[in-house]
């Protein structure tokens, strides 16, 4: 799958469940189980760069609100003296 062939988070899951059931009801070839394993893996990897993306963005962000809150009470110490 190619970068133009991503498909948001939610779809690539729910695609990752229906791979999963398919291959627990056994009826699959083996051929199609490869691919249908295949596919999962890079579903798989796709979402786990989405929620690593997601995470440093949160991360970035709570960061982002601690040096502001450490700013504004810095400045509210500041004054108080």
């Amino acid at each position: 799958m190619n970068d133009k062939e991503t498909i948001d988070f939610e779809k690539a899951l729910t695609r990752l469940q229906e791979i999963s059931e398919l291959l627990e009801q056994k009826e699959v070839s083996l051929d199609e189980s490869i691919k249908l394993y295949e596919e999962g893996i890079e579903l798989a990897k796709q979402c786990y760069d989405v929620l690593n993306d997601a995470e440093l963005k949160i991360s970035t962000l709570q960061e982002e609100l601690e040096k502001h809150l450490n700013s504004k009470a810095k400045t509210n110490n500041d004054e108080e003296l």
